[in-house]
């Protein structure tokens, strides 16, 4: 993939784009003996490789329809993130790479497609030791890197890990100087912190299943029975990961280096335990509660960057890994719409499972109060950040992945890709405004799952959201050559 600023060259050497009176001065400059030239001599701002900080804030099971920002209807109050859309550029069709928590990230850290990997998460790290991540790029162009909160892409020699010895193949095995957090889901057990590649104390103890009425089992203050570390307690887990995210900032942003911060959130994903000062938050019962407890450990954030002084020399991005755990009743029961006018929920191929929320703050770079359209996936965060440093990457490296640098920065007027490959399985497809699914059926955690193929029915879905965001019209038999090479383009992803 060439850098932005190698396309730019190429378009100087070819004269593509520009005015004649410059490729009349470039003939000019090469008669008069110049043997180089450079940005500065046709007045351009020359593209150098541009080192803010970095910040990135991903949410778990948070709705498109969850902040104010994108719901002016939204039961839910988010007052940081909504200061954070005012201040930056809110995407509108941007989507992770699976519809769950495991592929989702993996596609972020890597910029490869979840379904062209093996995830088998609980038994080994899932991103392979050779495979260039998000932090080792930055790491080998001078950041200093850090997570705190959630991994959940697996470690070696999983599931019965011996606690006595550092745990591989996790955040600093894969880019990170340092690491504090949990190894997956708040709901899964064990349950222990970890500090780099350390569990902080074993899990001896034991938890019982936790579970809350009025709300589906995967729902409410939900978490699996298991082992369980004497220092670890579910409802203190989100503000102790705010104020790990706190401190470090304060370590990171005291030297020269720049820094990347990757701060993962269990939450609003199961168990939803707000603290208590945040009872009554919203109308949408314990999950508006919880949605305000989030809103405000990224306001946390955003106030240790303000104090910090590094506010202005930031970009912020914030997050989700896919859509939320809402169905019909609760809907119906609170009047809030988790997923906002998108079809589906977390785990389905439809537009609610993996269209999130997706937030970029950059101080003199990116305008205030700006919204895009552009589509973009989570894979595009590797090449995204190759071109704001600009280097080249590695042949093998985000091998789905698509800068849309410009994007953010208003300087592309359409969107950086035409297409893109979306869900873990692979099974979805958009290409401009058409989006296709090769089967019937939500694909995921949405009634029904699966439709057999009967006589009379069309094999799969296409859904034109330009005009049908809420995927209520299928469009499948009125478009056969567009389903024809839009299926064309799934064989072909899946089998390079």
């Amino acid at each position: 993939m060439k850098s932005r600023f190698q396309q730019r060259l190429l378009a100087l050497r070819t004269g593509a784009s520009m005015p004649s009176k410059i490729i009349q001065f470039a003939i000019l400059f090469s008669l008069l003996g110049g043997s180089t030239f450079s940005a500065s001599v046709w007045g351009l701002e020359k593209a150098e490789a541009t080192s803010p900080n970095i910040v990135f804030i991903l949410a778990d099971d948070m709705g498109y329809g969850d902040p104010g920002c994108y719901n002016s209807e939204s039961k839910c109050e988010t007052p940081y993130l909504n200061e954070l859309a005012s201040q930056g550029m809110k995407f509108t069709d941007a989507h992770t790479a699976g519809s769950v928590c495991v592929p989702s990230r993996f596609g972020l850290l890597t910029g490869k497609y979840p379904f062209l990997a093996k995830l088998d998460w609980r038994r080994q790290a899932v991103i392979p030791e050779d495979q260039l991540t998000v932090p080792q790029l930055l790491q080998q162009n001078g950041y200093q890197t850090a997570m705190v909160g959630k991994w959940h892409l697996g470690f070696e020699d999983g599931p019965d890990y011996d606690y006595s010895k550092p745990l591989l193949g996790g955040p600093v095995h894969r880019g990170f100087d340092s690491f504090f957090g949990m190894h997956a889901s708040l709901d899964i057990p064990p349950y222990f912190y970890m500090e780099d590649d350390r569990a902080t104390a074993a899990p001896t103890e034991t938890v019982g299943d936790n579970n809350t009425e009025g709300w589906s089992p995967i729902q409410g203050a939900f978490w699996r029975g298991g082992p369980i570390a004497p220092d670890f307690q579910h409802d203190q887990v989100l503000d102790r990961f705010a104020s790990e995210a706190e401190s470090t900032l304060e370590k990171i942003s005291g030297n020269d280096k720049p820094f990347f911060l990757f701060v993962t959130l269990p939450s609003p994903h199961t168990p939803w335990v707000p603290a208590e000062k945040f009872r009554g938050s919203g109308e949408a019962g314990l999950y508006s509660e919880f949605v305000a407890h989030v809103d405000n450990v990224v306001g946390r954030i955003l106030n240790e960057l303000e104090r910090r002084g590094k506010s202005d020399e930031t970009m912020v991005i914030f997050t989700s890994d896919n859509g939320p755990v809402w169905y019909d009743e609760d809907e119906e029961r609170f009047q809030h719409f988790s997923a906002g006018p998108l079809r589906g929920m977390k785990g389905d191929s439809w537009e609610g499972g993996h269209r999130v929320p997706f937030i970029v703050r950059w101080p003199g770079k990116v305008a205030p109060g700006s919204e895009c359209d552009h589509l973009i996936g989570f894979v595009d965060l590797i090449a995204t950040v190759g071109d704001l440093l600009n280097v080249e990457l590695p042949a093998t490296a985000g091998p789905n992945s698509v800068s849309f640098l410009d994007s953010m920065t208003g300087e592309a007027a359409t969107s950086p890709r035409e297409t893109i490959v979306l869900h873990h399985s692979g099974t979805v497809v958009r290409k401009g405004p058409w989006k296709l699914i090769n089967h019937l059926g939500s694909g995921g955690f949405s009634p029904p799952k699966k439709v057999k193929h009967e006589p009379g029915l069309p094999e799969g879905q296409l859904y034109n959201l330009s005009n049908d965001l809420g995927e209520t019209k299928n469009l499948w038999e009125e478009n056969p050559e567009l389903v024809r090479e839009l299926l064309m383009h799934l064989d072909t992803v899946k089998s390079p």
